[in-house]
């Protein structure tokens, strides 16, 4: 078990983490081409209103003083609103209806990763150099060579424009999207902002399948390159926990092999790979930006992309930084699991 004071120290230190990501964002998007005044104010508007709205926002202010201000502001969770984007409406706002979107997705591709990717890689290890290793082997670096943004129109061409089985984009059909309130015969959603969670809990089982097949796709293609990084991890440590002395006298004793390898073994190979599983959690949240651009999935990485296309600097500034609160908080949750199996780490 965790003690309080490993997490008190792990939760200290994702301050200045979080400190640096905020300074980073700051000095990238200060110094990149654009004026934001100009943005706002829209391409046809005097320099006279430019100069009005430059003033009006702090952006004649000096640069400390800007940077401050920004700090400060983030502190309290007040992104700013959106100039182009979506006109006047919050950042926070804008974040909190396309954040659960990302994390659904990845959720479900990461649980498709592991539930394939583990035993795929305890099999190998215990059959290696058997034809079965060969194809969980070969399966796991295609899985890690294909890129998505390659993979991604593939399965579209194949499973939804010819064979016709899945949607190609999209979370839900267009007969459950009645507004941006997801409205459902009077129950208003989102309740989790999980939709496969919100018709479940409305009970509307056929709307449940509908947003489960706009899931299959994009959820398999990154559930598909997580599988073969955990497959190739877990396959790696199993083999070197089954040379251990212990596993050895286990068999001595007359132990089952399947008993040696669920009770003595897969414990103990689990623990570097749940390194692996956080790490590529924050990955698949990375990741979503290319996903959801694919399959027109409207999460926080179709957002970042909008916003970076018409140059709308509080939406790209609040979406980084929660890029980058999201992968801290993962692997804190690694941190403490990691400690959970093996206490010596929090030494």
């Amino acid at each position: 078990m965790a003690s309080k004071w490993f997490v008190v120290k792990r939760l200290l230190l994702l301050v200045p983490v979080l400190l640096g990501v905020a300074t980073l964002v700051f000095a990238v998007l200060h110094i990149s081409p654009g004026d934001p005044a100009r943005v706002m104010a829209g391409q046809r508007a005097t320099q006279e209103q430019v100069e009005m709205i430059r003033q009006e926002t702090g952006l004649n202010d000096p640069i400390w003083v800007q940077y401050g201000r920004f700090l400060v502001e983030t502190a309290q969770l007040k992104l700013g609103e959106s100039y182009v984007l979506k006109p006047n409406q919050s950042v926070m706002s804008i974040l909190k209806n396309s954040i659960p979107t990302t994390i659904e997705l990845a959720v479900y591709g990461q649980l498709l990763g592991i539930l394939l990717g583990l035993p795929l890689g305890v099999l190998s290890a215990i059959k290696q150099d058997s034809i079965t290793d060969h194809i969980t082997r070969i399966g796991a670096l295609t899985g890690i060579s294909v890129p998505i943004f390659w993979s991604g129109p593939i399965v579209i061409i194949l499973f939804s424009v010819t064979l016709g089985i899945f949607p190609t984009n999209g979370r839900i059909s267009q007969e459950f999207f009645l507004s941006d309130t997801w409205l459902f015969f009077g129950h208003e959603l989102p309740r989790t902002g999980l939709i496969t969670i919100d018709t479940l809990l409305l009970a509307r089982y056929d709307a449940f399948m509908s947003a489960v097949k706009h899931l299959v796709l994009p959820a398999s293609v990154i559930g598909f390159y997580s599988m073969a990084l955990i497959s190739r991890m877990m396959r790696s440590s199993m083999l070197e926990i089954i040379r251990q002395d212990y596993i050895r006298t286990a068999r001595a004793k007359g132990q089952g092999e399947r008993i040696t390898i669920l009770k003595h073994g897969l414990k103990n190979a689990f623990i570097p790979v749940i390194t692996v599983i956080g790490i590529q959690f924050g990955t698949l949240l990375g990741g979503a930006v290319l996903t959801e651009t694919v399959f027109g999935i409207e999460g926080i990485g179709m957002v970042l992309v909008d916003a970076i296309d018409v140059g709308d600097y509080p939406v790209v500034q609040g979406t980084v930084l929660v890029f980058a609160l999201l992968f801290t908080l993962v692997n804190l949750g690694v941190d403490i699991t990691y400690s959970y199996l093996d206490p010596r780490i929090q030494q």
